[in-house]
């Protein structure tokens, strides 16, 4: 892989990498992985926790913010992944039940289940004030929903969970039972297609369903890009539409972000707990993703996902041979803030999860040939990247990749991928 001298300036750059060349330049798209334990009602003083961990998500929208082009930095769009909040506001939404679907106790996750009126009275509103911030620096954004975003979440009645933890084999349905999904009531309420967002934004190009999957348009780097938010619970009725956006979109360069898609294992697998297409016959997975919408439509060279806690890359090349990127980013079981304020660790002798503020970068250098993309990590909270940070292998390897070593855990966030054969799909930049 050859990098010009410009592309090398351009990656010295640690906060803003605004660096522009004769033909093409750079720019960075942030990246919102899960932000529901920030959120969650439950972790707020008023609720009897040490301290508002909404304020390391306010913060994470604030420096998102901050580096907007209209303030002098290079952020030109915003892509979140979903799980925007985590709790539910029914038990089941109206059009699941009326098709017969039941809901059962679960004593092992009746708790994170649980509906209630703090979604609405403080974990929508927290939302909502993150995003203004956004909004109010002119940054585009998608949200794609995820499992926590639907109104109802519950424990299918199909598969019911074993009652005595000395019966636990193994993180399957049959062993915890299965969770299902339904309803979006709550997410068009902040993220609908009318909504104080989206509504008469020249960039927000497509919807389906008021909002629960969108699309939208941005410019950098010497080119247009197609960005699609899916959503989670997402069926033949909405590949169809993204395919339809995609072709009244011709030539754009397209990012498509949903929830489940990749695991930490680098599979298009779903959770064993939260197999959507496995309860609901509608209902599609990350496979048919794959393989019906991202594969046969060339313009789609990346994809970005969350809901699987850890981070994983995956390269495959689509129909027409071509190379497309897809991360997974999701961090919210990093609790060393809730350690510091000496939060007791969780049943399963975890820290409580946070987030710990952290947030992925992508930076784009098109005048490289070829284009270049380079993923960092960022915490606003610790004001410092993955890959800067002294204790970060010590505070994070341990929960999730302990086979790794030091060096090869800081490289899974932060980490430099050539976008081969991008010119040859998209053409050069203007």
């Amino acid at each position: 892989m050859r990098i010009t001298r410009l592309a090398l300036v351009c990656l010295l750059a640690t906060v803003s990498f605004a660096c522009a060349g004769p033909s093409g330049g750079a720019f960075s798209v942030a990246v919102l992985p899960d932000t529901q334990n920030a959120i969650d009602y439950t972790h707020q003083e008023a609720h009897g926790f040490p301290f508002d961990a909404s304020e390391l998500f306010l913060a994470q929208m604030e420096w998102i913010a901050g580096q907007a082009p209209s303030r002098g930095g290079d952020v030109a769009f915003v892509a979140a992944v979903g799980d925007v909040w985590q709790h539910q506001s029914e038990t089941m939404d109206p059009e699941h039940a009326a098709r017969g679907f039941e809901r059962i106790p679960n004593r092992w996750f009746d708790e994170e289940l649980e509906a209630t009126p703090q979604t609405a009275a403080i974990e929508l509103p927290t939302a909502r004030a993150g995003y203004a911030s956004l909004a109010s620096a002119g940054i585009p954004f998608g949200v794609a929903p995820g499992n926590h975003d639907y109104d109802a979440m519950w424990s299918d009645s199909r598969y019911p969970p074993v009652d005595d933890a000395k019966k636990i084999r193994s993180f399957d349905a049959e062993t915890l039972g299965m969770l299902h999904v339904g309803g979006l009531d709550n997410f068009r309420s902040v993220f609908g297609d009318d909504s104080e967002f989206f509504g008469g934004k020249p960039w927000y190009v497509a919807s389906r369903n008021g909002g629960t999957s969108s699309a939208q348009t941005f410019t950098a780097g010497g080119y247009t890009f197609l960005h699609l938010a899916i959503e989670m619970a997402f069926g033949d009725d909405v590949l169809a539409w993204a395919s339809e956006v995609i072709a009244a979109h011709p030539g754009l360069p397209t990012i498509v972000t949903t929830h489940d898609y990749l695991n930490a294992a680098g599979e298009r697998r779903a959770n064993p707990i939260v197999d959507l297409a496995r309860v609901d016959p509608q209902d599609r997975d990350a496979e048919t993703l794959w393989r019906e919408l991202i594969a046969v439509h060339d313009q789609v060279f990346l994809v970005l996902c969350g809901h699987h806690h850890g981070v994983a890359t995956r390269v495959d090349e689509n129909a027409a041979g071509h190379p497309v990127i897809q991360l997974l980013a999701d961090y919210q079981d990093r609790g060393q803030t809730s350690l510091d304020a000496g939060v007791p660790k969780n049943r399963l002798g975890r820290p409580v999860g946070i987030g710990d503020g952290w947030l992925r970068m992508l930076h784009f250098d098109t005048a490289s040939d070829p284009p270049l993309l380079r993923v960092r990590t960022y915490s606003p909270h610790y004001d410092t990247w993955a890959e800067e940070h002294a204790v970060y292998a010590e505070w994070y390897k341990p929960g999730e990749r302990p086979d790794l070593d030091d060096a090869d855990f800081v490289a899974l966030d932060a980490f430099e991928l050539p976008l081969e054969g991008f010119r040859a799909r998209f053409g050069n930049p203007r």
